[in-house]
């Protein structure tokens, strides 16, 4: 006989005492006898990049060496020895604090192996003025990676194979149903999350951690609110060739009334473009011939068809005493690479949005990556934000372990949540003030920006902070 329990939801950031309370009675849940499945200390759902990385982590913890672990994957199994020739479309932009967690595992030395191109400087620039700010450091340390993301999942599968004695991997898995555990453990009920599985299996769990995507099963069977918006823009991405070979350690991105278009390194030779626009012109890009669409692409990054002769004099007259006052604080603008051609079949199209889980961790469960939260890709954080929820949560269960306390108690989960609500929601505000701030072409608004960014990227403290803090993301 089932016994339901429920109770209102919970705030953003609620007080510690409240949580404790809702995390007996914030779930609608069903009280069943005791299963006989088998029990992992911890299961992970969902095997892409954020969730094997998060397998890995705690595969290769030292505190963890006696505890089992379970990564379920609904797709197959992805490890290749060889590369194609040709880059993939989908890639992401690595912070040094991501290659720092990467690094802790042995991930990162097959990345390495494999292939990925640094960066030592970025370049944004408005479409509707000169104005600039140019993000690099004197001693040439690389300020991130682009890395393909089936090199990354290659590197991290390879990590896991490496542990398979402390982690097991069931690919082409797929959990239909969750019951969740009373924090006030009964006799006759089991004390773990029980996850039932597509083929009839049924598994048990002291800590459950999603990281299944935007569309997170987890979260909506935990009934956590998830605040998302959608953003009337999508991404185009592609890889492109460049007219001929450079050093190519500058990343790019303009802001364009339409969205932000940005090029990342890939070779010498490649760079992979991630251009965010209207669902209608994203529409037109993907349709395009080859070479109007190349032709739109330099054209995005060199035309100045968004200039006024009065936001032109003004940022002039501004840049001008500016340079009086700091004559050390103007940077040198670059100009960035001509496209030469475009990789057949790369281009591809994804909508955008920003969402945010109103909670990450229930008792026994905890939620990371964009199952917990979502952000436009203009600043490149959106995989750094989840592998900086892995080190955290990777941080506060190692403690646990190495205490000897209860994997899925709420008191350190709530820690983890703490840490990383503050840092995301910051993160995640700041994204999309930027975004919103760039999406006009309105007279006031750009020249307040011009002068915003020319003043930025004249104070060199104000710059190291915010490149500091942007590499540095991950670790806090």
């Amino acid at each position: 006989m089932a016994v339901w329990v429920s109770a209102g939801g919970c705030g953003l950031l609620s007080p510690i005492r409240g949580r404790l309370r809702a995390a007996v009675l914030a779930w609608r849940v069903p009280v069943r006898a005791a299963g006989t499945g088998l029990v992992y200390d911890v299961v992970v759902s969902g095997g892409g990049m954020v969730g094997s990385a998060m397998a890995a982590a705690l595969g290769h913890d030292v505190h963890f060496r006696e505890k089992k672990i379970l990564l379920l994957e609904a797709g197959p199994r992805k490890v290749s020895d060889s590369l194609p020739e040709s880059y993939s479309n989908r890639v992401s932009s690595i912070s040094p604090g991501s290659a720092t967690l990467l690094s802790s595992f042995g991930a990162w030395d097959h990345v390495c192996s494999l292939r990925f191109k640094p960066f030592r400087r970025m370049q944004v620039w408005d479409a509707c003025s000169e104005a600039m700010i140019i993000f690099d450091k004197n001693n040439l340390e690389d300020m991130g990676y682009v890395v393909e993301n089936d090199v990354i999942m290659s590197a991290l599968t390879k990590q896991l194979d490496a542990v398979s004695d402390r982690v097991e991997v069931l690919y082409r898995s797929r959990a239909v149903g969750y019951t969740w555990p009373l924090t006030c453990h009964l006799s006759d009920t089991s004390p773990w999350v029980k996850i039932d599985l597509a083929d009839g299996r049924r598994l048990e769990t002291k800590l459950l951690i999603g990281a299944d995507g935007q569309n997170s099963m987890v979260r909506k069977a935990a009934g956590i609110q998830n605040m998302h918006y959608q953003y009337d823009q999508s991404a185009v991405v592609a890889t492109l060739h460049l007219s001929e070979a450079t050093d190519n350690n500058v990343a790019w991105q303009r802001f364009l009334p339409s969205g932000p278009i940005a090029l990342l390194p890939l070779s010498d030779t490649a760079s992979s473009l991630v251009w965010s626009t209207s669902h209608e012109h994203a529409s037109d890009l993907l349709s395009m011939d080859e070479e109007s669409f190349v032709d739109t692409i330099n054209s995005a990054f060199w035309s100045n068809l968004h200039h006024s002769d009065f936001i032109d004099t003004a940022g002039s007259v501004f840049r001008s005493a500016i340079s009086l006052l700091m004559p050390s604080g103007t940077a040198t603008r670059q100009l960035p690479p001509s496209i030469a051609r475009v990789e057949p079949k790369s281009r591809a199209v994804f909508p955008l949005g920003m969402g945010h889980a109103t909670e990450y961790v229930r008792h026994r469960m905890a939620l990371i990556g964009d199952a917990a939260h979502r952000v436009h890709p203009l600043a490149g954080q959106g995989v750094n934000m989840g592998f900086g929820d892995i080190a955290c949560l990777t941080h506060h269960l190692s403690t646990a372990a190495f205490n000897g306390k209860d994997l899925g108690s709420i008191k350190h989960l709530l820690q983890f949540e703490t840490e990383r609500q503050r840092h995301n929601l910051s993160l995640m505000a700041a994204i999309d003030l930027l975004k919103r701030l760039y999406s006009t072409s309105v007279a006031p608004f750009v020249l307040l920006r011009t002068w915003g960014l020319q003043t930025t990227n004249a104070l060199s403290p104000v710059k190291v902070r915010g490149t500091v803090r942007t590499l540095q993301t991950n670790l806090r």
